[in-house]
């Protein structure tokens, strides 16, 4: 009988583990961004993804979640604005990766012309220490002339540079780099798009990502014209010894991943690849048209799927998902996804909060020792123009500035939705996990009244003066 009830016990107690394993990813549904999703790119570091994608202005954002569900609803940080005439503005397809224990923010930028696409090149930026929110600061750009899509690989043990450029048509290019920020050869074009499915609109190679396991190299890239429901991802390998040169490499004759009528899916393209947080499977992110009409523009939602590996060591990429189809996600995932945030006072650790929770035009927004209450709970939702609305869980209203003043000292409270820029936020990295909370009609911050540690002080906008008063920490929960 005790052998009987061990044995039922372990069998209990594995159900139970295998439970939580089956609970241990949150599921979520594509897409991971709907608004500015093209050309998106996603990482996974301490316990977060960081997503960039196309901004189509002067700034990178990034959005960071402990799960790919909570990418779809977590608010966009800015962490850099065009700081240079000639490269001000159309940001394009940012990409992070990590080099020598620092952070490398690769970009697209141009000049603000109404024929911009010939100005852009291509640029990267450094961040100060370990963290992907940056700060960072601008390291030179990385060609003279066009070039599209920079990414970075270590292959042997050298680093490479690859890009997009034309030259009659848009073909990938490579060259050899002495440091993340140095080009140190000429560019070398590596692969032109000979393949009538790659020729589609305009004969276009693009977007190439490199995808490497046991010892082998690919690379992926897009190809056809951007703007038609063709536009789809090819597959380079590595075969030779130089990945500079055209000769090493072998290209896939076929596509490897595709429009998906079916599905509803169309114009798949522009990926980026990533790791579930254990390690154990492999995953890709990409942009789509949910109509084949659709065309390249901010249009393109950010789209994630798992993918496979055949049995011969290539890459299985699939059929693209259906938007909306419920599917589980990366394994090692925590299992819940936060829908609301708190907002956390770095002087004085108390969180935001409409005060005692009314529900009135007006109520005025304090500081107090956080609790968990709704009325400390937020919702950070983006507007699609790099801004948001902060929307209280417990009132349904949002933050604003009152009577849309411009002075210092200005309350913050809440109204109701007027959808005017005194009622719109943008969030910018500071250090350490924060970022200021700038209004976007004045320019102001959120501040707590003379810095006080007190229950119940004011928060009111102010000029930024960077101070600890003036920099939150956005929680999620």
């Amino acid at each position: 009988m005790a052998r009987r009830l061990l044995t039922l016990l372990a069998a209990l107690l594995l159900a139970l583990s295998l439970g939580q394993s089956s609970a241990s990813a949150a599921s979520f549904a594509n897409p991971v961004k709907s608004v500015k999703g093209a050309d998106p790119w996603i990482t996974y570091h301490d316990g977060n993804y960081h997503l960039v994608s196309t901004s189509w202005t002067d700034v990178i954002t990034i959005r960071r979640s402990p799960t790919l569900a909570g990418l779809a609803t977590a608010p966009g940080i800015q962490v850099w604005k065009g700081d240079d005439p000639s490269r001000c503005c159309n940001i394009w397809a940012p990409e992070l990766h990590h080099l020598n224990g620092r952070w490398y923010l690769y970009y697209v930028a141009g000049q603000n012309v109404s024929d911009y696409n010939p100005t852009q090149r291509s640029h990267v930026l450094e961040s100060a220490g370990p963290d992907p929110m940056g700060p960072y600061t601008y390291r030179g750009r990385l060609n003279a002339s066009w070039m599209l899509d920079p990414t970075v690989a270590d292959i042997n043990g050298q680093l490479y540079l690859f890009g997009s450029t034309h030259d009659g048509t848009q073909n990938i290019v490579a060259a050899r780099m002495s440091n993340p920020y140095t080009v140190s050869s000429s560019f070398s074009t590596v692969a032109r798009p000979t393949h009538d499915w790659e020729r589609s609109g305009a004969p276009v190679n693009e977007g190439p990502e490199i995808l490497q396991r046991n010892g082998r190299t690919f690379l992926v890239y897009s190809a056809s014209g951007c703007w038609t429901p063709d536009y789809k991802l090819g597959q380079l390998e590595l075969t030779g010894r130089d990945p500079a040169s055209a000769s090493s490499w072998t290209k896939k004759p076929t596509p490897l991943f595709q429009r998906s009528d079916g599905n509803g899916v169309y114009g798949p393209g522009h990926n980026g690849f990533f790791t579930s947080p254990d390690g154990t499977e492999s995953w890709i992110v990409y942009h789509a048209n949910d109509s084949a009409s659709d065309g390249c523009d901010n249009g393109r939602t950010a789209r994630a799927q798992k993918f496979t590996w055949n049995s011969d060591g290539t890459p299985h990429l699939g059929t693209p998902l259906r938007l909306g189809a419920s599917v589980s996600g990366p394994s090692g995932e925590p299992s819940g996804v936060a829908a609301t945030y708190t907002l956390t006072n770095r002087n004085s650790g108390k969180c935001l909060e409409v005060s005692g929770g009314s529900p009135a035009d007006g109520a005025n927004v304090v500081q107090r020792a956080c609790d968990g209450g709704s009325q400390q709970r937020w919702r950070l939702q983006d507007l699609g123009d790099d801004t948001h609305r902060l929307l209280n869980a417990a009132t349904g209203k949002v933050l604003d500035t009152a009577d849309c003043s411009a002075a210092d000292g200005a309350d913050l409270r809440q109204w109701s939705w007027l959808d005017n820029p005194c009622q719109r936020f943008r969030f910018l990295a500071t250090d350490s996990g924060h970022v200021r909370i700038v209004n976007q009609a004045t320019g102001k911050v959120a501040d707590v009244a003379d810095c006080s540690t007190a229950d119940a002080a004011d928060v009111r906008q102010w000029t930024w003066l960077n101070n600890a008063c003036q920099q939150w920490r956005l929680n999620p929960v």
